[in-house]
Protein backbone atom coordinates (compact mmCIF):
# COMPACT_ATOMS: atom_id res chain seq x y z
CA UNK A 1 0.00 0.00 0.00
CA UNK A 2 2.88 2.36 0.78
CA UNK A 3 4.42 1.58 -2.60
CA UNK A 4 1.16 2.41 -4.38
CA UNK A 5 0.78 5.70 -2.52
CA UNK A 6 4.34 6.77 -3.28
CA UNK A 7 3.79 5.90 -6.93
CA UNK A 8 0.71 8.13 -7.04
CA UNK A 9 2.57 10.98 -5.36
CA UNK A 10 5.43 10.63 -7.84
CA UNK A 11 2.99 10.80 -10.76
CA UNK A 12 1.46 13.96 -9.35
CA UNK A 13 4.87 15.56 -8.84
CA UNK A 14 6.00 14.66 -12.36
CA UNK A 15 2.88 16.14 -13.93
CA UNK A 16 3.85 19.49 -12.35
CA UNK A 17 0.67 21.29 -13.18
CA UNK A 18 0.27 19.84 -16.66
CA UNK A 19 -3.24 20.13 -18.08
CA UNK A 20 -2.92 16.63 -19.58
CA UNK A 21 -3.73 14.20 -16.77
CA UNK A 22 -2.33 11.25 -18.75
CA UNK A 23 1.14 12.80 -19.07
CA UNK A 24 3.64 10.75 -17.11
CA UNK A 25 7.34 11.34 -17.66
CA UNK A 26 9.49 8.27 -17.37
CA UNK A 27 13.22 8.10 -16.99
CA UNK A 28 15.07 6.38 -19.77
CA UNK A 29 18.68 5.73 -20.65
CA UNK A 30 20.47 6.32 -23.95
CA UNK A 31 24.15 5.59 -23.15
CA UNK A 32 26.92 4.15 -25.28
CA UNK A 33 30.50 3.20 -24.45
CA UNK A 34 32.82 2.29 -27.30
CA UNK A 35 36.43 1.18 -27.01
CA UNK A 36 38.32 1.06 -30.27
CA UNK A 37 40.72 2.67 -32.70
CA UNK A 38 40.18 5.86 -34.67
CA UNK A 39 39.78 5.25 -38.40
CA UNK A 40 40.65 8.71 -39.72
CA UNK A 41 41.86 12.06 -38.46
CA UNK A 42 38.92 14.18 -37.27
CA UNK A 43 37.34 16.89 -39.39
CA UNK A 44 35.54 19.94 -38.08
CA UNK A 45 32.37 21.02 -39.82
CA UNK A 46 30.09 23.96 -39.36
CA UNK A 47 26.76 24.79 -41.00
CA UNK A 48 26.17 28.50 -41.67
CA UNK A 49 28.56 29.51 -38.90
CA UNK A 50 26.57 27.65 -36.24
CA UNK A 51 26.81 24.33 -34.43
CA UNK A 52 30.45 23.43 -35.07
CA UNK A 53 31.10 19.70 -34.76
CA UNK A 54 34.15 17.44 -34.81
CA UNK A 55 33.55 14.15 -36.64
CA UNK A 56 35.63 10.98 -36.81
CA UNK A 57 35.15 7.23 -37.24
CA UNK A 58 35.88 4.58 -34.63
CA UNK A 59 36.39 0.86 -35.27
CA UNK A 60 35.38 -1.78 -32.72
CA UNK A 61 36.17 -5.47 -33.09
CA UNK A 62 34.22 -8.53 -32.07
CA UNK A 63 36.00 -11.88 -31.96
CA UNK A 64 34.65 -15.40 -31.51
CA UNK A 65 35.80 -18.96 -31.94
CA UNK A 66 33.90 -21.13 -34.37
CA UNK A 67 33.88 -24.87 -34.02
CA UNK A 68 33.20 -26.98 -30.94
CA UNK A 69 32.52 -24.01 -28.71
CA UNK A 70 34.50 -21.97 -26.24
CA UNK A 71 35.66 -24.98 -24.22
CA UNK A 72 37.73 -26.37 -27.08
CA UNK A 73 40.94 -24.61 -28.13
CA UNK A 74 40.45 -25.86 -31.68
CA UNK A 75 38.48 -24.00 -34.27
CA UNK A 76 38.91 -20.87 -36.27
CA UNK A 77 38.89 -17.45 -34.70
CA UNK A 78 36.61 -15.06 -36.54
CA UNK A 79 36.58 -11.30 -36.25
CA UNK A 80 34.09 -8.66 -37.26
CA UNK A 81 34.94 -4.94 -37.37
CA UNK A 82 32.14 -2.42 -36.92
CA UNK A 83 32.62 1.22 -37.87
CA UNK A 84 30.94 3.98 -35.87
CA UNK A 85 30.51 7.64 -36.72
CA UNK A 86 31.33 9.85 -33.72
CA UNK A 87 30.25 13.50 -33.50
CA UNK A 88 31.46 15.88 -30.79
CA UNK A 89 29.39 19.03 -30.22
CA UNK A 90 30.43 19.84 -26.62
CA UNK A 91 32.58 23.02 -26.97
CA UNK A 92 35.67 22.11 -24.91
CA UNK A 93 35.65 18.44 -25.88
CA UNK A 94 35.07 19.27 -29.55
CA UNK A 95 38.32 21.27 -29.73
CA UNK A 96 40.34 18.68 -27.77
CA UNK A 97 39.05 15.90 -30.02
CA UNK A 98 39.94 17.86 -33.15
CA UNK A 99 43.46 18.57 -31.88
CA UNK A 100 44.44 15.27 -30.21
CA UNK A 101 42.38 12.43 -31.73
CA UNK A 102 44.46 10.90 -34.52
CA UNK A 103 44.08 7.97 -36.89
CA UNK A 104 45.09 4.77 -35.09
CA UNK A 105 44.65 6.15 -31.56
CA UNK A 106 42.98 3.84 -29.06
CA UNK A 107 40.20 5.70 -27.26
CA UNK A 108 37.10 5.16 -25.15
CA UNK A 109 34.09 7.20 -26.24
CA UNK A 110 31.08 7.71 -23.99
CA UNK A 111 27.92 9.29 -25.28
CA UNK A 112 24.48 8.60 -26.72
CA UNK A 113 23.00 7.16 -29.89
CA UNK A 114 21.37 9.49 -32.38
CA UNK A 115 19.45 8.52 -35.51
CA UNK A 116 18.93 10.94 -38.35
CA UNK A 117 18.45 11.39 -42.06
CA UNK A 118 20.32 13.28 -44.73
CA UNK A 119 20.15 13.68 -48.50
CA UNK A 120 23.27 12.55 -50.35
CA UNK A 121 24.87 14.04 -53.48
CA UNK A 122 22.48 12.06 -55.70
CA UNK A 123 19.44 13.43 -53.84
CA UNK A 124 18.81 10.05 -52.19
CA UNK A 125 17.52 10.12 -48.63
CA UNK A 126 19.80 8.11 -46.32
CA UNK A 127 19.61 7.14 -42.68
CA UNK A 128 22.57 7.61 -40.36
CA UNK A 129 23.41 6.43 -36.87
CA UNK A 130 25.80 8.65 -34.93
CA UNK A 131 27.38 8.51 -31.50
CA UNK A 132 27.10 11.94 -29.86
CA UNK A 133 30.18 11.96 -27.60
CA UNK A 134 30.16 13.65 -24.22
CA UNK A 135 33.45 12.15 -22.98
CA UNK A 136 36.61 10.80 -24.60
CA UNK A 137 39.33 8.91 -22.74
CA UNK A 138 42.71 8.62 -24.48
CA UNK A 139 44.11 5.15 -23.80
CA UNK A 140 47.26 5.03 -25.92
CA UNK A 141 49.40 6.97 -28.30
CA UNK A 142 48.85 6.81 -31.99
CA UNK A 143 49.67 3.32 -33.31
CA UNK A 144 51.81 4.86 -36.09
CA UNK A 145 54.05 6.56 -33.50
CA UNK A 146 55.11 3.21 -32.01
CA UNK A 147 57.13 2.06 -35.03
Amino acid sequence: MLRRASSQILRQVVRCGSTDASLILERSINRVQLLGRVGQDPVMRQVEGRNPVTIFSLATNEMWRSGDGETSPTGDISQKTTWHRVSVFKPGLRDVAYQYVKKGSRILVEGKLDYGEYVDKNQVRRQATTIIADNIVFLSDNIRDRT
